[in-house]
């Protein structure tokens, strides 16, 4: 038997303002797009904004149904319209942004195990790491790849 061990760095920010212009532009457009949620069962209103190669910001929101698990992410709601829409572009930045009432987290929000999963399989498909940005009222954390938050990405297929 051998011991492994996986190790993740990211970056810490305190604010939006400390972040690069890019990734300052990405952060805005997630925090923008919780306006547009639709959570009238959990209250928890989630944005994401993906930044193409080109530099094309697409956003998505987070929209419930009394039918669960009929909803969808905010996450997956901005990936699958860019994909849907520009397929020819890789994703290279994805920020997410959670809160309530208008007011972020203090804390970023994480996204669920689904939308890591198709993150990693949008960034194999664009050939080159997706940055992700997960912004919160106090703190902000930012990846250099989906790896680091999907460490053992399911990719046998």
């Amino acid at each position: 038997m051998t011991n492994k061990e996986i190790k993740i760095t990211y970056s810490e920010y305190s604010s939006i303002d400390e972040l690069p212009a890019q990734d300052r532009l990405v952060a805005e457009a997630a925090i923008s797009a919780t306006a547009s949620s639709y959570a009238p069962y959990s209250g928890f209103n989630v944005g994401a904004a993906v930044m193409l190669e080109d530099g094309e910001i697409i956003t998505g929101s987070n929209q419930e149904n009394a039918a669960y698990p009929s909803g969808l992410c905010a996450e997956r709601t901005a990936m699958f319209y860019a994909g849907a829409h520009r397929p020819d572009k890789a994703m290279v930045k994805i920020a997410i942004a959670g809160g309530q009432n208008g007011v972020l987290c203090s804390d970023p929000a994480t996204p669920c195990g689904a939308c890591r999963q198709v993150m990693a399989q949008y960034q194999a498909r664009g050939g080159r790491p997706m940055e992700v940005i997960l912004v919160g009222g106090e703190r902000i954390w930012k990846f250099s790849k989906v790896d680091d938050i999907l460490p053992l990405i399911f990719d046998s297929l």
